[in-house]
Order: structure tokens, then C-alpha cells, then sequence
């Protein structure tokens, strides 16, 4: 316990001798943590709940396909 405390006490020092290197560490984190909080957002809410409809895997996509123009459409 007194040896964890020393080196509490020893980063404490460090950090007030090189200000400039603590705040480029916390801005990094914040950052890293931020951007990883804000992609599993968006990639939870896109792919991993499911639809919110019944029997979700009924559900189905209708196309439209004009030979004569080769054009193929999703009906809106």
C-alpha cells in the first residue's frame, strides 16, 4: 500500500512538470472515447435492433422492371 501511494505521489509530480503532455493525453482519451461512444450509436441503431415491426422477417421489397428501358425501380 505504501509503495502505491509513492508512486501516486511521484505521477502527481510528473503531471504538474509537463502540463502540455497531460492536457495532449486527456484530449486524445476524450476524443477516442467520444468517437467510439458515437460510432456503436449509430451502428446500434442502424444494424443491431431489431425492425419494429412484426414478424420482421416477412417484410419484402417490390421492384418495378421495364424490360423495354432496362430500368428496374423501387415503386415510392
Amino acid at each position: 500500500m505504501g509503495s502505491l501511494l509513492r508512486d501516486f505521489r511521484y505521477s502527481y509530480r510528473l503531471f504538474l512538470k509537463t502540463p502540455g503532455f497531460v492536457a495532449a493525453a486527456l484530449l486524445s482519451l476524450a476524443l477516442g472515447i467520444g468517437a467510439n461512444t458515437t460510432i456503436f450509436g449509430v451502428l446500434n441503431a442502424i444494424l443491431l435492433r431489431p425492425f419494429p415491426v412484426k414478424e420482421a422477417g416477412r417484410l419484402a421489397v417490390l421492384f418495378e422492371n421495364n424490360r423495354q428501358l432496362g430500368d428496374m425501380r423501387v415503386p415510392t
